[in-house]
């Protein structure tokens, strides 16, 4: 929509505040601010949702990768073949021994539900996920043999534990005695503290070597399960078609999707329902560009007269209007963008400056399993939403711009 010289200047003018006109003006900016802040709340909700979604993606897949072969009643024999088998299969990176297993953690009289995991040494070095979140204490401690094991920051924070700690781990699986199964316990030094951000892991795990956890489970060579890692997440299930073959009949295959459908199905569905719940607050504002309009297109009716009859087309006086709500659109779009921009930098400077203020736990990693806000701005979804604000700014016009065209100037003039 090109606009000529005279139609510009009238657009200008109309933009900006007349004599009498300031009740005009401020609905006008009403208008922007509301759209400005329908476009910052779905972007940083948008954000923040699909932060949320591939923060616990990379920490969860990170300790439990793309998919597991879990053997039955916790064991798989001949485990070297089915993972000789999955590192041949076309787009399987990797494929890890694991040994996982629920016990009890005891120490200074406190006792916790714990989850075991056994890792070959070679597996646990390379554990950027582990390696790299270290709070406390030194992974190079945790050797086969050596006693020493990591556990979780929440668990420590349980058990009242820290580097040198001695921590008892409890199995139902001991020995057989006239009286019945005696639980095995057996005693660990605290080697590190880690903190992967994922409540339930840092609250449940203990990192040992895999010689070290097959000696507590008295699992001898067996391994409890191999993890699986491939070039395509959304994809796994095809990748590990031909592998079922292999393992029927000693196990079975579970990808990310199935250990964790709950909860990644209900983040898609309450992101798709905060975007139509926020788009709401975009479709109001655009309802105060149209009022904002309307009473303009009053007060200058006379103005739109006498443009008529100095030969101003119908076409001219649309074009007119259009422009003056279209540009409120996008001054509050890019209003919005700034804002939304500016919230999601300081986005943790704010929740902790709210919860210091109102003494509230806003963000509780045992409700929201992450330890902080995430963030993860997609550009397609940003471009989405500047369109659907655009788009609903220039309908917002139409009705405005048409009424304005269709001013008969005789009508108007007649008395004057």
């Amino acid at each position: 929509m090109i606009l000529n010289r005279y139609e510009r200047m009238i657009a200008r003018r109309y933009l900006l505040p007349g004599k009498g006109e300031g009740f005009i003006f401020l609905v006008a900016a009403i208008s922007l601010a509301a759209v400005a802040l329908g476009v910052a709340a779905l972007i940083i909700v948008m954000s923040v949702m699909n932060g949320f979604r591939a923060e616990l993606f990379d920490k969860i897949v990170g300790l439990n990768g793309h998919a597991i072969v879990q053997g039955y009643e916790g064991r798989l024999a001949d485990w070297q073949q089915i993972a000789d088998v999955a590192r041949k299969t076309p787009g399987v990176t990797s494929a890890l021994p694991l040994i996982e297993q629920p016990l009890m953690a005891s120490t200074n009289g406190r006792v916790e539900g714990v989850l075991v995991r056994g890792m070959r040494m070679e597996d646990l070095r390379a554990n950027a996920t582990i390696n790299e979140n270290i709070k406390s204490g030194n992974m190079a401690s945790i050797t086969p043999g050596s006693g020493r094991i990591a556990i979780g920051s929440r668990l420590a924070e349980e058990l009242g534990a820290y580097p040198g700690s001695e921590i008892s781990l409890i199995s139902p699986e001991g020995r057989s005695t006239v009286v019945g199964t005696v639980p095995r316990i057996v005693s660990y030094t605290v080697g590190a503290v880690f903190e992967v951000g994922v409540y339930d892991y840092d609250k449940a795990f203990v990192i040992m070597p895999m010689q070290d956890a097959q000696s507590l489970l008295m699992l001898g060579d067996q391994v409890g399960m191999i993890e699986i890692q491939s070039n395509n997440p959304d994809k796994v299930g095809e990748i590990l078609a031909p592998l079922e073959p292999y393992v029927r009949g000693r196990g079975i295959i579970v990808d990310w999707r199935q250990m964790n459908a709950a909860l990644f199905e209900a983040l898609e569905v309450e992101r798709i329902a905060m975007f139509v719940v926020l788009s709401l607050i975009v479709l109001v504002a655009v309802f105060n560009i149209l009022s904002s309009l309307i009473m303009l297109v009053r007060a200058k009716t006379r103005d739109i007269a006498i443009l008529r009859t100095m030969g101003a087309s119908r076409r001219g006086m649309m074009k007119v209007f259009v422009t003056v709500g279209v540009t409120i659109g996008s001054l509050g779009i890019v209003l919005g963008l700034i804002l939304g921009a500016i919230f999601l930098f300081f986005r943790q400077g704010v929740i902790d400056a709210i919860q210091f203020l109102t003494g509230q736990n806003l963000w509780d990693p045992s409700v929201r399993f992450l330890s902080e806000l995430p963030s993860k701005t997609d550009p397609v979804e940003v471009t989405a939403i500047v369109l659907i604000a655009l788009i609903l700014s220039f309908l917002a016009t139409l009705y405005p711009a048409w009424k304005a065209a269709s001013t008969d100037p005789v009508q108007v003039l007649r008395y004057e």
